[in-house]
This record gives structure tokens, sequence and C-alpha cells, in this order.
């Protein structure tokens, strides 16, 4: 747990948002209604979705043709399903992306609500739900996603962590979405769900850390220069 919590204090997308998620909590203490109860659940939830889709539809999309977008998503993901015990891959690169799409969806859910409840209102729901509320989920799903790549001693929580992210990694990189503790539920949901014997199936050991593509493949190769990789990837058997 120290050393995860380590790793979480030098992430700069954490560091980034920090200041807000601190400005958010006050306006709770300071302008604490009943409401604000609900655009906490609401944020902690959404970001959960959001976790979900972001993982499914934009890192795991089909690999880009043009080399310098096929870079960038080598750095946000691909590069850490070769090397998932790097803390160098454990976020993308670009630190500033959450507050980005933070500041985007509180500007939106404020112009959705403003009709209903009025202008003031609908910006403090907004900004408790998502710089509180999504900042804190957001905040547990970098820790189970640290804590189950760090090779460290680990109690119950880790183990369980580990093993259902591990899964996605080594053995199935099509399934098993989800990454914070207790969301089994939405792969469930979307049949994504670790299915061992689908995983069989679909388990190739020579893909299975390029995410199905050819450990060979030129773009992988020159992504792998463009941000100074000499190793290669180690394979793992199932």
């Amino acid at each position: 747990m120290t050393e995860a919590i380590r790793v979480l204090m030098n992430m700069g997308t954490l560091h980034r948002l920090f200041p807000f998620w601190l400005l958010g909590l006050f306006a709770v203490v300071n302008w604490f209604n009943p409401w604000l109860l609900l655009a906490l659940v609401y944020g902690v939830m959404a970001q959960f979705f959001v976790e979900y889709a972001m993982h499914r539809f934009l890192l795991h999309r089909e690999p880009p043709t043009d080399q310098g977008v096929f870079n960038e998503l080598y750095r946000s993901h691909i590069g850490h399903h070769e090397f998932p015990s790097d803390p160098e891959f454990f976020t993308g690169g670009d630190h500033w992306y959450p507050l980005r799409f933070g500041a985007i969806s509180c500007v939106i859910h404020t112009v959705l609500l403003w009709p209903f409840i009025g202008l003031g209102p609908a910006a403090l729901f907004s900004y408790v739900a998502l710089f509180v509320g999504s900042v804190s989920a957001f905040t547990f799903y970098e820790y189970c996603h640290t804590l189950a790549h760090l090779s460290v001693p680990k109690g119950w929580f880790g183990r369980r962590v580990t093993r259902s992210h591990l899964a996605h990694h080594f053995q199935d990189h099509e399934a098993t979405f989800h990454v914070s503790f207790g969301m089994t539920w939405i792969d469930k949901l979307f049949g994504t769900k670790h299915d061992p014997d689908v995983a069989r199936e679909r388990f190739d050991r020579e893909t299975i850390l390029s995410m199905g593509m050819d450990p060979e493949d030129l773009r992988l190769v020159t992504a792998r220069k463009a941000f100074g990789i000499t190793k290669h990837p180690r394979r793992r058997q199932s």
C-alpha cells in the first residue's frame, strides 16, 4: 500500500487535479445541501463508466495507421501492455488530459442543468460531481491500477485487484476492462466479463503483450524507438 501511494504522489495527472479537488471539497463544506450528496454519488458512478468506456473504446481501439497518432496511443496504453511493470507507462503522456476532460464535462453538465435549477446551483452541482466525486473515483482507479502492477506484499484487497486486472494483461486483453475494485458488474453488463474458456481460445503467446499486434509490426518498432525503448517486451506463459 505504501509503495502504491508513493507512485500516486508522483503522478502528474493527480498533481493537476488536486487543487480543483480541494476547491470542490471547500464548496461542499461551505455550501452544503443534501443535493450535493447526490452530486458526489453521481460523479463517482459516472467516473466508473468513463473508466470502462475509455479503456475499451479509446485505449483498445483499432491501432491507427498514422504513425504520429499511433505513437500517442502507444504512449497512452500500448506501451503499458508491452511493459506492464514499468511505472513510466502506468499513465499516459498527456497529464493535462483528465483536467481538460473534467472541465469540458463540467461545462456541459452546467449547461444541461441550468434551465432546470438555475446557473449557480447547476455550476455547483456539476463542479462537486466531477471535481470531487469523479476525481475521487479516478484516484481510487489509479490506486487499484498501480497496486495491481507493483510487485509488493498484498493483502486480500490487493490480491483481488491484481488477479482481476492481470487477467486482462496476460490472458485476454479483449475482456475485463474495469480496473477499480468492485466494478466487475460493469463488464458483466456489457458482455466483457473474463471467461476462462474464451480467454484460452483467444490467447496467443506471441501477441498477448502487444494487444494482438505482431510485436515486430513496424508501427510498434517505430514507436519504441520514438520513446527511446531499446528492450523487447517479455512474453509470459498463460
